[in-house]
């Protein structure tokens, strides 16, 4: 065995210990626990939470290699992730929050007084959560795979078994303060290695400040070589495009079911809206990074290996050459590799960083295990919203209202292992690539959730049939877009399938509003309750007029 695999091999399994130490330490012994963590999780700590929780796989290891192969067409993920966070915590996770579920169908089924509401709406928790796990446990697989040098196959495998034991294990109490613990190794592991190149290149340790100068040279370059500008709009995708993406990972963002809950673990309003800022300043260290990321890589790839004999490429090109990440052609025949001769793999950006700045081993496997700590905490944080919808919504809500407690965190502890053992074997050979994968997890909550939620909180006009319809109606079309598109060729205006929840969210918001005004109104006090929800959590409105809680 090298340095290089004995190092990764250690820094991977010390992060494993510590985040099923953690998952035991913090073991959930009640259903609060389980669920929202007993609900008294600092903000500071839950922002941390969501921004392990949210920066996935995808986000950590392909959103750069996407930017960097996409150029400005790559910024809609950037900014469709994090306006997505801005619509969450300003206009539905206090609300929520104030209305003090477990869940997201538990909300829609009280809401709406409806058993066949909360069904559907824990139906689609399942579908969005269980897709959402194939991307991050077949990005698990890939780096366990690449890195310990054994099939993918086999690395997914080890993630679902370690998901498994302390997702079930700790509940939302255990995988919150392991989230916290994913946030800090992956962020670290994140930004050494784009410091550290920022300063080789630029003589400036800050890479949000230095990368703009680099553009500009891939500018020049790419005049040189005739090229479409890097940072020249809509060449990689039409404008339409581009546009329903951003869309559709705003309302998905808004709409992510395992997402929402992680507000459900603070005690106030005011802590959830807390909560969302701090998750924004946490998840922008890493969105204001990739693009530096794929700038960087972009420029070293331009200029140390393009345009170089083949036979004197840097050494760390081997490496990545031997296991299918980079491709050469000497198509011409001349020894020299040109640009077009390169077929270069996204996730080669930020995995190959340290090798490519010679940061050394341990740096390298601080990277693979940051890799692992996206994928692990994205997966927990789904299995347990996943597990919850069919254990607390589904089991108890519905089939069985005098289920004891301890019944209930064993249902729930089962359909963990059950539900990530079933993902896993879907990632054995996933449907897509791990950036397609997460797009139509969130294409799917945008179609359903976040139409529900919208006119759930802000129109009290909303019905049972409205939402029931709603969601029925933006499931089939954001499904039914996916799979055309995919596999039929069919687009509008050039809309592929990552770009199918614009059309979901549309027709589940017109149906919704249609069939309400069609069918008779809610009830005056299911309209006072959805009107109480807009204010602080020391008012409340009552007859028709907004009161002080002591006074009312």
């Amino acid at each position: 065995m090298d340095t290089q695999f004995l190092v990764s091999l250690s820094i991977i399994l010390a992060s494993f210990a510590l985040y099923i130490g953690i998952a035991i330490f913090n073991r959930a012994k009640a259903t609060s626990d389980f669920y929202v963590a007993g609900r008294g999780v600092p903000p500071v700590y839950n922002g941390m939470a969501i921004g392990a929780d949210w920066m996935s796989a995808a986000s950590f290891i392909g959103m750069a290699g996407t930017i960097m192969a996409l150029g400005y067409g790559g910024l809609a993920y950037i900014m469709g992730w994090t306006g997505g966070y801005l619509l969450l915590t300003f206009l539905l996770a206090p609300q929520l929050r104030k209305y003090g579920r477990y869940t997201v169908p538990e909300f829609i089924g009280d809401r709406f007084n409806s058993h066949t509401a909360r069904i559907i709406a824990a139906i689609c928790t399942i579908i969005i959560s269980f897709t959402y796990s194939i991307g991050q446990l077949s990005g698990s697989g890939v780096v366990i795979g690449r890195l310990f040098e054994i099939d993918a196959k086999i690395g997914t495998m080890i993630g679902v078994v370690l998901i498994a034991f302390y997702a079930a294990m700790g509940g939302m109490k255990g995988i919150t303060w392991t989230q916290v613990a994913q946030y800090l190794v992956l962020i670290i592991a994140y930004l050494i290695p784009v410091i550290f190149i920022s300063l080789q290149l630029t003589n400036n340790p800050l890479p949000w400040l230095s990368y703009g100068n680099i553009v500009e040279q891939i500018g020049e370059l790419d005049r040189e070589l005739g090229f479409t500008e890097y940072f020249a709009p809509f060449t990689t995708g039409t404008k339409w495009q581009f546009l329903a993406l951003m869309f559709t990972l705003m309302a998905g963002t808004a709409g992510l079911p395992h997402v929402i809950v992680r507000f459900y673990t603070v005690s106030t309003m005011k802590a959830a809206r807390w909560s969302g800022a701090w998750a924004l300043l946490f998840i922008g260290f890493l969105y204001l990074s990739a693009p530096a990321y794929a700038a960087f890589s972009r420029f070293i790839l331009m200029t140390q290996v393009a345009g170089q004999k083949i036979a004197e490429l840097p050494h760390w090109t081997q490496s990545w050459i031997d296991v299918g990440m980079l491709k050469l052609a000497d198509t011409n025949s001349d020894g020299i590799l040109q640009w077009t001769e390169m077929t270069i793999a996204n996730d080669i950006v930020v995995m190959a960083t340290p090798e490519i700045a010679n940061l050394g081993v341990f740096v390298i496997g601080l990277v693979a295990a940051g890799a692992m700590a996206a994928a692990l905490s994205t997966a927990g944080g789904l299995m347990i919203s996943l597990s919850s919808s069919f254990a607390h919504d589904i089991y108890y809500r519905v089939l069985k209202p005098d289920a004891t407690e301890k019944k209930r965190l064993n249902v729930a502890r089962w359909s963990i292992a059950i539900a990530t053992l079933l993902a896993g074997l879907v990632a054995l050979n996933p449907p897509g690539a791990i950036t397609q994968i997460v797009a139509w997890a969130f294409a799917i909550a945008s179609g359903t959730f976040f139409p529900a939620l919208l006119l759930g909180v802000w129109w009290r006009r909303s019905n049972v049939y409205g939402v029931i319809w709603g969601m029925i109606v933006g499931l089939a079309v954001t499904l039914g877009y996916i799979f055309a598109a995919k596999y039929g060729g069919f687009t509008i205006a050039g809309i592929i399938d990552t770009g199918a929840g614009i059309f979901g969210a549309t027709a589940a918001i017109l149906t919704n509003v249609i069939v309400s005004l069609s069918t008779p109104a809610p009830s005056q006090e299911i309209q006072g309750s959805v009107m109480d929800l807009r204010y602080p959590e020391q008012m409340t409105y009552k007859d028709g007029e907004v009161w002080l809680k002591e006074e009312a």
